[in-house]
């Protein structure tokens, strides 16, 4: 079936930005001006979408907890930067690799190179979300700033066929994608400096979003203590000191004291911190976190209640 034309030059988007005319002419620090004052727009359009973002971060940790997954799909740079978003939270979170994924137009090859034919490919994003096996628990955010991309638009659509819950993120009000999702994100971040360019406003904002949508979540799951990432990978010197640091922190130790006490859990930021901060052993504060599914402030809730119920228990003996 023949495609029907699109005219982009009218998507908010791919206007004229008239604060960035002659922009060829300009020295190096009047651009780096101009993309400075135009990026401090993006802000306030993130803001004005808060939300939607909040709700969807609800939704998010609600799938997580039902055993589903987060997938974010898109092309190009918005495919980019869900792949982006996507593979930090494992080392940020200590999450299964499996548990937020990527879908990008192209496959990974698209992650170095361009393949825009892979687009316009309505069958190909229909067949790469066949091949996540969509549940009902899963969250799919699909990411396009025009928000027309038919490769999203496709996976978008059998995702919610499945049963899943589907968000775009996009830049451009009552678009195709807005229309297939249950929940829009609309970032409007109007046109770019360099006309076209969507890496741009409409990348940051894009990258905004998705920061805000795997954190908050992580945050609601529990991978957060207080504003601390403890649940990180220590897989080289500097997150070694990091997690170091990050007890020493939650827990009020010393640093020779939060060394010992890591080393104590096995090198687990999570376990040692339900170990310092109920004085349990190292196989009760795994269990706690066991049974909380990782929740540490629950963890250490958990372990603080059994540990003064056994107290209570040995007084009465």
């Amino acid at each position: 079936m023949k495609r029907r034309k699109e005219n982009l030059g009218r998507l908010p988007t791919e206007g004229t930005n008239f604060s960035s005319a002659d922009l060829d002419c300009k020295p190096s620090l009047e651009i780096a001006r101009i993309i400075n004052r135009e990026d401090g727009k993006v802000a306030g359009a993130v803001r004005r979408a808060l939300p939607q973002i909040a709700q969807a971060i609800d939704w998010i940790a609600e799938g997580i907890r039902k055993r589903g997954r987060l997938i974010y799909v898109g092309t190009g740079t918005s495919g980019r930067l869900g792949a982006l978003d996507a593979s930090e939270c494992p080392p940020t979170f200590g999450v299964d690799p499996k548990l937020v994924q990527f879908v990008i137009a192209g496959g990974t090859r698209a992650l170095h190179t361009a393949v825009e034919a892979s687009e316009d490919s309505r069958s190909l994003g229909s067949r790469e979300m066949a091949k996540r096996k969509i549940s009902k628990n899963d969250i799919v955010v699909g990411i396009a700033a025009s928000g027309r991309t038919p490769f999203t638009i496709a996976a978008l659509e059998y995702a919610r066929r499945r049963g899943a819950k589907t968000i775009a993120v996009t830049c451009n009000p009552h678009s195709a994608l807005e229309r297939v999702a249950d929940l829009t994100v609309l970032v409007e971040v109007g046109p770019e400096v360099i006309a076209g360019s969507s890496r741009m406003k409409a990348g940051t904002a894009e990258k905004m979003v998705l920061n805000m949508l795997s954190s908050g979540a992580m945050t609601r799951l529990g991978y957060v203590y207080g504003n601390l990432m403890v649940n990180l990978h220590r897989k080289n010197s500097k997150l070694l000191d990091r997690g170091i640091t990050i007890l020493e922190r939650a827990s009020g130790l010393s640093r020779p004291a939060a060394e010992k006490a890591l080393k104590s859990a096995g090198n687990s930021v999570p376990v040692a911190l339900v170990m310092v901060r109920t004085a349990v052993d190292r196989q009760t504060a795994q269990r706690a976190l066991k049974s909380s599914h990782g929740h540490v402030r629950q963890a250490i809730e958990r372990a603080s209640l059994n540990s003064s119920l056994n107290r209570q228990k040995g007084g009465r003996t």
